[in-house]
């Protein structure tokens, strides 16, 4: 990866805003169907973070990472781990499962998928088609 900004957050459900913001102004530059499907996917999964992760907990975080390739660009969270692992439910699980945000991920991305971390974390990575100039 060429090019690539990172921010560290609280874990708090606020931040999750902040690091929406974070992303869209890394790539303001950028075609506007893909900073409004980075700001989609980045959202989604901190908040994932900070609801289903340690990264939720008292002093908890999680880290966003920006990565700049020609063709695309990579959206990585990391966070602090948790007991359960991420899960893609079909829009006929009831409703209370959850699981649907990780859907609109795949959606949006030209592929994703979860790196577990040495520390115990784990990174939730998304790539985005970049539009040719």
């Amino acid at each position: 990866m060429p090019a690539e900004w990172s921010r560290i957050f609280p874990g708090q459900a606020w931040q999750v805003a902040e690091a929406r913001h974070f992303v869209a102004g890394l790539l303001e530059d950028e075609a506007s169907g893909l900073v409004d499907d980075a700001v989609l996917i980045v959202g989604e999964l901190a908040a994932n973070a900070v609801r289903h992760t340690r990264s939720g907990w008292y002093r908890g975080w999680f880290l966003v990472i920006v990565g700049f390739a020609d063709d695309f660009v990579r959206i990585q969270v990391v966070d602090q781990g948790g007991d359960c692992e991420p899960v893609v439910r079909s829009v006929t699980s009831p409703a209370e499962q959850g699981g649907r945000g990780l859907m609109m991920v795949a959606a949006c991305a030209k592929d994703w998928g979860v790196k577990d971390r040495p520390s115990g974390g784990r990174c939730i990575w998304a790539d985005l088609v970049r539009v040719g100039e």
